[in-house]
């Protein structure tokens, strides 16, 4: 091939580069088509209203943080709201159906479902934490060594626990029926830390006002919202939303008013 051929082609890839790059970038930046990502003029929204604090249902309607946050979100975007109770189970197919346009209902992020769905960006992380008395707060883990632990015996807190241990010398476990227990121990100084999640602990809070703890985030365990994955107007119409109620402060209120 001559020099001058290998040039026209190589400006011709040039050409048809930019020309897919102008169109994707104009893709991208096209505005999210309320019409499109919601057809029927209302967002569907499945949730499973038997998980309190974020969902319950009292026989007349539902309530809880996610149904404020899915107001606030509706609100947002400007449209009106229908929430469809649903068992956890049948969530996703309900979604996949087109049955709902969104979920908002306590869910994980779970990367084996990514083929199918669009998640948002996180709202609360439901992750462990490593909880201590105020005015003697455990700031390096390498101080649990010997320490007494509280935590929930069999649950996630009891797994991080052996992995702290691997890392550190050994604590000395006190495992309990129940997180709130091991929140009572530490409270009433029978422990020295105690592994609970963020939502034990808010709750735990609730009730004993008064008393005040440390903590210091172990795991992450983030709850999104999920959209079809080939509804990309919808996903990007409700993650602008939640960004928006993130940075004005609405969706820290719903939060506290709840947990």
């Amino acid at each position: 091939m001559s020099v001058r051929k290998r040039l026209a082609l190589s400006l011709g890839l040039v050409v048809i580069s930019s020309s897919l790059l102008f169109l994707f970038a104009s893709w991208t930046e096209r505005p999210a088509d309320k019409s499109k990502a919601f057809p029927r003029g209302v967002i569907v929204v499945g949730v499973d209203a038997s998980i309190p604090p974020f969902a319950s249902d009292d026989g007349q309607a539902v309530y809880g943080l996610d149904i404020d946050l899915a107001n606030a979100i509706a609100g947002t975007i400007d449209l009106p709201i229908r929430f469809l109770n649903i068992g956890y189970y049948g969530l996703y197919d309900a979604l996949i159906s087109g049955e709902v346009d969104i979920l908002i209902s306590a869910l994980r992020v779970e990367e084996a479902r990514m083929d199918d769905v669009r998640y948002t960006r996180h709202y609360f992380d439901n992750g462990l934490l490593l909880v201590t008395p105020v005015e003697k707060p455990i700031t390096s883990l390498d101080r649990l060594a010997g320490q007494r632990v509280a935590y929930e015996f069999g649950s996630r807190a009891e797994t991080e626990l052996r992995v702290l241990e691997d890392k550190n010398e050994a604590v000395t476990r006190l495992p309990y029926e129940l997180p709130t227990y091991a929140l009572d121990s530490l409270r009433l100084e029978y422990a020295d830390a105690a592994i609970v999640d963020a939502i034990t602990l808010r709750l735990y809070q609730r009730r004993f006002a008064d008393w005040r703890s440390a903590q210091r985030s172990l795991t992450r365990d983030p709850y999104a919202i999920a959209a079809r994955h080939d509804n990309r107007d919808a996903w990007r119409l409700v993650d602008g939303a939640l960004a928006a109620l993130k940075e004005n402060g609405e969706l820290d209120k719903i939060i506290a008013l709840w947990l």
